[in-house]
């Protein structure tokens, strides 16, 4: 893998990505943050997700890329790692051990090849720390991670490919 595009990715969303990140005017409805909630924390996530050739649900025979799970580092608007991402299930934690999951409530598409846009709410976060009051966490700024475009068949079922992302995460609060 070549450095330098992906630090330039990560700069360049940290320097433009993050500042217009909450900017709740440029998102598709779907994923807009309700009134009522501010920004708490903005990170731009850099990781990687892990799909596996499994099965397709109700077609025997046939063989699709499977979602098996992200993992992912935060950083801040400094670059600073402020926590991580894993998952299933989805959990954001914070490097000063409080954590939070939740339920998707809406996505939406985004520019082809990448992720979709992402509404979660959260759950209560689990100890006390960056991550207490937590409302909702929306994924956006988003770029790769889509399933692998190789070949699934059933005679590779089982393998797994891992595909590079990166997303802004930011964390919302009630007011």
């Amino acid at each position: 893998m070549n450095v330098k595009p992906t630090f330039c990715l990560l700069a360049c969303s940290l320097a433009l990505g993050l500042q217009a990140a909450h900017a709740q005017a440029t998102l598709p409805d779907a994923v807009k943050v309700p009134d009522g909630h501010s920004v708490m924390l903005e990170t731009a996530g850099v990781g990687e997700i892990t799909y596996e050739c499994r099965d397709k649900a109700n077609a025997p025979g046939q063989a699709e890329w499977t979602f098996v799970g992200p993992k992912a580092v935060l950083n801040d608007r400094a670059g600073k790692t402020v926590g991580d991402y894993f998952g299933p299930p989805a959990t954001w934690q914070a490097k000063d051990g409080s954590k939070v999951t939740g339920t998707q409530v809406a996505v939406a598409k985004a520019g082809e090849g990448d992720l979709p846009y992402q509404l979660v709410k959260a759950n209560p976060a689990e100890g006390k720390g960056a991550l207490q009051g937590v409302s909702y966490i929306q994924r956006v700024a988003t770029r790769g991670g889509v399933a692998p475009a190789s070949e699934c068949t059933v005679k590779n079922k089982g393998t797994q490919q891992i595909v590079k992302y990166q997303a802004d995460y930011v964390f919302w609060k009630a007011k």
